[in-house]
């Protein structure tokens, strides 16, 4: 429900924006921007999508009707200025996120810790940062003209949020791993799982590097390295056999725990 909540706004988004797409280097590769999908029909698709999605999210669980509905008028704001506001831009991403784990929770009825709420927020924060700065890094490197909230940050700006940001997602998801006692995950061992996501943050932020992204990402079809992070996370092998380890670890201590071989 939320992809398709996601993917309506995703329509919306690039039919206000699709002028600035079409000077994007990468940007203008999408299928409105290019005039692969018209704009009276991506509206169409909109609608659809996003109609579906809350009827259906009523319909299973009040609860969960009521996040997406936080959710759309979160994504309505993005859309009509959040996104245009340098930092509130990001920590829109991450509250998205937020309200994306909480109606998984209502959904399913799981009651979620503080501390991976904090941790979702965290990852997406960071997730957030390194796509404007290795978005930042390839205007420079093409010389095109970034949009106009990214000329409001700078490279060692975004170097000091990510910083923060990292630290915090570390953080927060050793604590959530620390298990019970915490208020954490339902298990200590989860803790197993701390040294795969500490790699994968450093090689994330390794691959948005500045010298990195104009070493090996300066051509327009790889995306510019973290600026389309779904393409690094499947093109990238050190990270994605980080991520295989963790879902690995992770379903192996569930696995073992519900049989009550651990605690």
């Amino acid at each position: 429900l939320f992809c398709c909540t996601s993917s309506s706004f995703y329509l919306i988004n690039d039919i206000i924006d699709v002028e600035a797409d079409r000077n994007h280097p990468v940007k203008c590769k999408r299928p409105i921007a290019s005039g692969l999908v018209k704009v009276p029909t991506a509206i169409v698709m909109a609608v659809i999508l996003l109609g579906t999605a809350l009827i259906v999210g009523w319909l299973r669980s009040p609860g969960l009707g009521a996040t997406l509905l936080a959710y759309v008028f979160l994504q309505i704001a993005y859309n009509l200025q959040l996104k245009r506001r340098v930092i509130v831009d990001v920590s829109a991403i991450a509250m998205g996120f937020i309200l994306r784990a909480c109606g998984g929770a209502a959904a399913t009825g799981i009651v979620l810790s503080s501390w991976f709420l904090l941790c979702t927020a965290m990852l997406a924060l960071f997730l957030g940062i390194e796509k404007r700065k290795a978005e930042l890094r390839l205007s420079q490197v093409k010389g095109h003209k970034p949009r106009a909230v990214l000329r409001r940050y700078s490279l060692p700006l975004l170097t000091r949020m990510e910083t923060v940001a990292t630290n915090s997602t570390i953080i927060t998801y050793a604590l959530w791993s620390s298990g019970p006692v915490v208020n954490g995950a339902s298990t200590s061992w989860m803790m197993l799982t701390l040294p795969f996501v500490l790699y994968g943050v450093f090689r994330y932020q390794y691959l948005s590097d500045p010298e990195e992204i104009a070493r090996r990402w300066t051509d327009a079809d790889t995306g510019g390295g973290t600026e389309r992070p779904e393409e690094i996370l499947l093109s990238d092998r050190p990270l994605l056999i980080t991520v295989l380890g963790w879902v690995v670890t992770t379903f192996g201590i569930l696995l073992v725990k519900r049989y009550g071989l651990i605690h």
